[in-house]
């Protein structure tokens, strides 16, 4: 492995990640870049995302694509000819790696068997099935527009089209007892997935949840030792069905893990494009954060009238180290400790190495350190000493 220096992005790969911004309607829960609009000009969306990867392409020749995402927002609202534009334009000014995994977010509402079946005929090989719960009354508590019946009949569709599946749930949620989650997840799990997105609910400030929360208006949230709990017989559950955690909220066969994620939490390179999106990008051996603008109409105008739309920050090796340590600390592999020492300029303090070791929170092993079973929930605090 090359640990670090200009080339350092190397050590995770390249992908390129899509931000739809558009959604048929706000989940009270959602913090992501998500608008609800009701007209769309689909060709000009179209243009904007060709032009920007071209743009970004000539700041990143050569390079071999390991994965394209799109994300949201719900991906599955966009036309197939958008899709497919994009794949096409990134498949010809990068190079496709032979195994490129094209992932696209769907909602079980915009799921139908043709528009699945164009979206593959664009290139699209794996999807992300945002069903959120098995459970009817749990997904009326989390505004969601569809049925458990209409989530599993568009998990059969999603399986008939595609051979790379993947099925997201939010668990500790309002009112759910430990039982009701063994009973969802052991139900989830027959499905036979063979990725799953586990994410415990999150109240984020800015959405109608935080709204409501900080209104004492958000009944029936799990404590944080229930939610401990959760968190521990979701991995049990998980392990024994054959999808063990490689992350901390992502479980998948030996072979299955979602590739683009491995980019991120692995310290690559990425290019975002689309309202709203970040990406890491190194050129000349600097490595930089990019941010595009928010508002889908700016952005859009301002991609079309050719000026750029993003925000860059040039970040230090300190910055890039810090990172990388707190990216990588999410995956079960943990991270290479030479390759940090490379970015940082100096190593992890060993004082704080040896005490999280005798707490039996972290592991270290072969040049590389990682969370146990017992730190990954206490990921936090785990990174707190180190940085």
């Amino acid at each position: 492995m090359k640990h670090s220096g200009p080339e350092d992005w190397r050590n995770g790969g390249f992908a390129l990640y899509v931000h739809w911004p558009f959604c048929a309607s706000k989940c009270p829960y959602c913090d992501f870049n998500s608008h609800v609009s009701q007209s769309i000009s689909h060709e000009d969306w179209r243009r904007a995302y060709v032009s920007e990867i071209k743009r970004w392409a000539e700041r990143t020749p050569g390079r071999v694509l390991t994965s394209i995402f799109f994300g949201g927002g719900t991906p599955s609202l966009m036309e197939p000819e958008t899709v497919a534009a994009v794949i096409d334009t990134a498949r010809s000014v990068w190079l496709p790696s032979n195994d490129i995994e094209i992932t696209l977010e769907a909602n079980p509402t915009s799921v139908e068997r043709a528009k699945f079946q164009a979206f593959a005929d664009a290139g699209v090989n794996r999807v992300s099935l945002g069903v959120q719960s098995l459970d009817d009354e749990a997904l009326r508590l989390l505004g969601r527009r569809h049925s458990a019946a209409e989530a599993l009949r568009a998990w059969d569709v999603a399986n008939a089209v595609f051979a790379r599946t993947s099925l997201d749930l939010i668990y500790a949620r309002q009112f759910q007892t430990q039982e009701h989650w063994r009973k969802e997840l052991t139900e989830a799990l027959a499905l036979s997935p063979r990725h799953l997105s586990l994410y415990q609910l999150t109240i984020e400030e800015g959405t109608a949840f935080g709204d409501r929360y900080s209104l004492g208006k958000l009944p029936g949230l799990p404590s944080e030792d229930r939610g401990a709990d959760l968190w521990s017989m979701t991995q049990t559950l998980c392990e024994d069905a054959g999808l063990p955690a490689y992350e901390v909220s992502n479980h998948a066969e030996t072979g299955m893990e979602s590739r683009h994620n491995q980019v991120y939490w692995r310290y690559g390179d990425y290019v975002g494009i689309g309202p709203g999106a970040h990406g890491r990008v190194t050129e000349g051996g600097v490595r930089r954060a990019t941010e595009a603008l928010r508002a889908p109409a700016p952005w859009l105008r301002s991609v079309t009238q050719g000026i750029p739309s993003v925000t860059e920050e040039t970040l230090s090796g300190t910055d890039a180290s810090a990172e990388m340590l707190m990216m990588g600390m999410r995956l079960r592999e943990g991270i290479d400790l030479a390759r940090y020492t490379a970015l940082a300029g100096s190593p992890l303090p060993e004082t704080a190495l040896r005490d999280l070791r005798d707490l039996d929170l972290i592991w270290q092993a072969e040049g590389r350190i990682g969370t146990t079973d017992a730190g990954r929930p206490l990921l936090n605090s785990v990174l707190r000493a180190l940085l």
